[in-house]
C-alpha cells in the first residue's frame, strides 16, 4: 500500500491530495525507486503547462522488474499469456520478463535506437508487444503503440507525426473466424509515410501467408527477424530519465479528424499508477489482474502493463473475445483458471457476453470465488448491465470514468482504500488530484445535479498528459482555452449532492464505439471522398450493445446513377480501407439535404437526438427548418 493510503477515509485523502499536493505526492513518490528522489512535486513555472517531479530521476522498468528481482520476487508469476484464439497459454515469472525485455532493449539499442527516439509499435495481443513496450522505456525511447485494427493510412499519418526511425510489427493478428495480415499494412504506410522509418523488426507467427521477404521488398526500411535480433543482443541495462522524459505517446481521435498524440512522462506515470492500482483496484504483490483490453489502447497500456508490474502483481494479457472464444463464458474460464481477483473490462464486453448468454448460466461452470470485484469503464456503464452481471458474479461492479488524456480513472470507487456505496449510473467520485467542477458554458459552476461541461482544475494530477507530441499550442488550444484554468473533457454530465459524478455523453464530435473514440470528422472526409457524395454527416447513433455506432447521412450530386445498397457496400469497404474496421462504419442513408445553420454548420447533435428518440429543439439559427421535417422519418427509423 502506498504510503498516503491510511485508515483516514477517502474523501480525507483526496481533500488533502487537493489542498496539500506537494506533500502528498511527494508522500506516494517515496514508494518507488528513484536514482534521485524529486524535492518538488508540481512545477507550475510554465502555467497553464505544469510537469511533476522535475528534479527527479528513475526508470520506470527498473521499479516494473529490477525492483521485484532485486528484492528477491523473482520466481513471482508477472505476465501470464492467455491466447484463446490459438489456445496456447505461457507464463513469465518477474526474472523471466526481467531477461527478456533486457534482451529486446538490448537489440533495440543494437538498431540504433536510444534515449528519446521514437518506436512505432503495430501488434497484436501476444507477450512481445508487452516486452517490446517495456524494452523502449528501458532505453529511454518513446513507444507509440497503434491499435491493430486501423488501415495503412492512419499507421502512415502516426509515423509522420511520431518520426519513429523503428517500427515494431508482427505477420498477423487472429481474430476467432479470420487472420489478419499485418506486414502488407505496415509496408504499405513505411512507404506512404513521408518520414523514413529505417528499421521494421517483425515477430513471426505460424500461418499468415506475407513474408517478411515480401513485405520488406516494398519499401527501402531494413527488416528484421525479432526472434534473430534478441537473441543475438546483449541486454541491456535501465537508463535513468529524468521524470519528466516522455514515455510514450498514444494518439487519440480529435475533432478535426487528425490524430492527436496525447504524450506522457515516465516519472508521473509511474507514481500516479503505483497510486491507483492498490487504491482504486485493491490489486497487490501475489493478486492476479485481467484487463480484457488491448496494448492499442489507453486502459492496455496502463492496467496491463505497466499498473500490474509496478505494484508487483500478476497481469493477465489475453488474446481473445469476451464471446466466441469458444463461448460467453471465456472471463469466468479464466477468472478459474488464474485465480483472478480483479477483471477490469469494457461495458460493451459485458452487453456482448449478456446477448449471447442472458442468464448466465456460463457462470456457474467454473469456480470464480477469488473474484472480489469486476471493473468497468471505456464508456457508461449502463444501470441494467450494472444490475445484470452483478446479480450473476454476485460481486461489486465499479463504474470507474476516464480517458486516454489522463490514462488513468478521473472518477471511481477507491475499493482499496474505502469501498464507496454504489450508485448506478455514477463512476462515483473523483480520484486524488483531480478537482471537479461542472460550468455552465461561461465557466460558471452549476450548483449539484445540473448537467454541464465537466472540467477539472488545473493542474491535472501525475500521470496525466502534460502535452501533445509536438505541440504544446494544439493541446493548450483543444484543452485548457475553453475554460480559464480548467482541462475541458468533452464529456457532459453533472455531480449530485453526495459529491458523486454522473457522466452522460459528449459535448463534441468524438463518439464511443464499443468503448474506442472515433472522430465522425474523420470518417466523415472518407465517406466524401466517393465520387457520388456531394455532402455528409455521420454521427453516433445509440446503441444497445455497442454504446453507439457511426451512421452516415448522405447528399448525393446530381445526376448520380447508384443504388443505396451499391453506395453502403462501397463506402463501407473504403471506409474500412482507409480508417479501418476498427471504425465499424455500416450503415447508409440517402437524404435530400442536412439541417444546417446559417453559417453553415450542419446540426449533427440534434440529428442525434432525434435518432435517439430524445428531447430536441430546433436551433433558431437554422437555415431551413424543413429540412428537420424531412429528415424525421429517416433519422427515427434507428438505422
Amino acid at each position: 500500500m502506498s504510503p498516503s493510503h491510511s485508515s483516514t477515509s477517502y474523501r480525507e485523502i483526496h481533500r488533502r491530495s487537493i489542498t496539500e499536493p506537494q506533500d502528498f505526492w511527494l508522500e506516494a513518490a517515496s514508494g518507488l525507486e528513484w536514482e534521485t528522489f524529486p524535492t518538488t512535486a508540481v512545477d507550475d513555472s510554465a502555467a497553464p503547462l505544469y510537469r511533476w517531479f522535475t528534479d527527479g530521476t528513475l526508470n520506470i522498468t527498473r521499479n516494473a522488474l529490477d525492483r521485484h528481482v532485486d528484492a528477491g520476487h523473482g520466481d513471482r508469476t508477472a505476465l501470464i499469456y492467455d491466447s484463446a484464439v490459438t489456445e496456447n497459454s505461457r507464463s513469465y515469472s518477474y526474472a523471466e520478463l526481467l531477461k527478456e525485455v533486457s534482451a529486446a532493449a538490448g537489440a533495440l539499442k543494437g538498431l540504433g535506437v536510444g534515449s528519446g527516439d521514437r518506436v512505432l509499435l503495430y501488434m497484436p495481443m501476444i507477450p512481445q508487444a508487452v516486452i517490446a513496450m517495456l524494452a523502449c522505456a528501458r532505453l529511454g525511447a518513446v513507444h507509440s503503440v497503434v491499435f491493430g485494427g486501423f488501415a495503412a493510412k492512419e499507421i502512415a499519418a502516426r509515423i509522420d507525426d511520431a518520426a519513429p526511425d523503428t517500427v515494431i510489427t508482427a505477420t498477423g493478428g487472429i481474430e476467432p473466424s479470420r487472420r489478419i495480415e499485418y506486414l502488407p499494412k505496415v509496408a504499405e504506410a513505411v512507404q506512404r509515410a513521408q518520414h523514413k522509418v529505417r528499421d521494421v523488426v517483425v515477430v513471426h507467427r505460424e500461418g499468415f501467408a506475407n513474408s517478411v521477404e515480401q513485405a520488406s521488398e516494398q519499401t527501402q526500411a531494413q527488416w528484421h527477424a525479432w526472434d534473430t535480433v534478441t537473441t543475438q543482443a546483449e541486454p541491456a541495462g535501465a537508463v535513468s530519465v529524468k521524470a519528466t522524459h516522455p514515455l510514450y505517446v498514444l494518439y487519440t481521435s480529435g475533432t478535426t479528424g487528425k490524430p492527436k498524440g496525447v504524450v506522457r512522462d515516465q516519472g508521473g506515470t509511474a507514481v500516479a499508477l503505483s497510486w491507483s492500482v492498490p487504491a482504486i483496484f485493491d490489486i497487490g504483490p501475489g493478486q492476479t489482474m485481467l484487463t480484457a483490453s488491448d496494448v492499442g489502447w489507453v486502459v492496455g497500456h496502463s492496467y496491463i502493463v505497466y499498473a500490474p508490474l509496478l505494484a508487483g502483481a500478476t497481469s493477465v494479457l489475453y488474446e481473445g473475445k469476451p464471446i466466441g472464444t469458444p463461448d460467453a463464458g471465456a472471463f469466468w474460464r479464466m477468472v478459474q483458471q488464474h485465480r483472478i481477483t480483479s477483471l477490469f473490462t469494457a461495458p460493451t464486453a459485458l452487453r456482448a457476453i449478456r446477448k449471447a448468454d442472458p442468464g448466465a448460466s456460463a457462470v456457474a461452470d467454473y469456480d470464480i470465488s477469488s473474484l472480489k470485484y469486476l471493473f468497468s469503464a471505456g464508456e457508461r456503464l449502463d444501470p441494467e448491465t450494472q444490475r445484470w452481471i452483478g446479480q450473476a458474479l454476485n460481486v461489486p461492479v465499479i463504474d470507474n470514468w476516464w480517458q486516454t488524456e489522463t490514462g488513468w480513472p478521473i472518477a471511481a470507487n477507491p475499493v482499496g482504500i474505502e469501498q464507496l456505496p454504489v450508485k448506478e449510473g455514477s463512476a462515483t467520485l473523483p480520484m486524488v488530484g483531480y478537482d471537479i467542477s461542472v460550468l455552465d458554458p461561461l465557466g460558471e459552476p452549476l450548483p449539484a445535479g445540473q448537467e454541464g461541461n465537466i472540467a477539472i482544475k488545473l493542474p491535472l494530477p501525475p500521470g496525466t498528459l502534460y502535452s501533445l507530441w509536438g505541440d504544446d499550442a494544439r493541446y493548450i488550444e483543444s484543452y485548457l482555452s475553453a475554460f480559464d484554468g480548467y482541462y475541458t473533457t468533452g464529456d457532459s454530465g453533472y455531480i449530485d449532492q453526495d459529491g458523486y459524478i454522473f457522466v452522460m455523453g459528449r459535448t463534441d464530435d468524438v463518439i464511443n464505439v464499443s468503448g474506442h473514440r472515433l472522430s465522425t470528422g474523420e470518417i466523415e472526409a472518407a465517406v466524401a471522398e466517393h465520387p457520388a457524395v456531394a455532402e455528409c454527416a455521420v454521427i453516433g447513433l445509440a446503441d444497445e450493445l455497442k454504446g453507439q455506432r457511426p451512421a452516415g447521412f448522405l447528399v448525393l450530386k446530381t445526376g448520380v446513377d447508384i443504388t443505396e445498397d451499391q453506395l453502403r457496400q462501397e463506402l463501407v469497404a473504403h471506409v474500412r480501407s482507409s480508417i479501418g474496421p476498427v471504425a465499424d462504419f455500416k450503415e447508409v442513408a440517402v437524404v435530400q439535404a442536412l439541417p444546417k445553420t446559417r453559417s453553415g454548420k450542419i446540426l449533427r447533435k440534434t440529428m442525434r437526438q432525434i435518432a435517439d428518440g430524445k428531447d430536441y429543439t430546433v436551433p433558431s439559427t437554422i437555415e431551413d427548418a424543413g429540412v428537420i421535417e424531412d429528415l424525421l422519418p429517416v433519422l427515427r427509423r434507428n438505422l
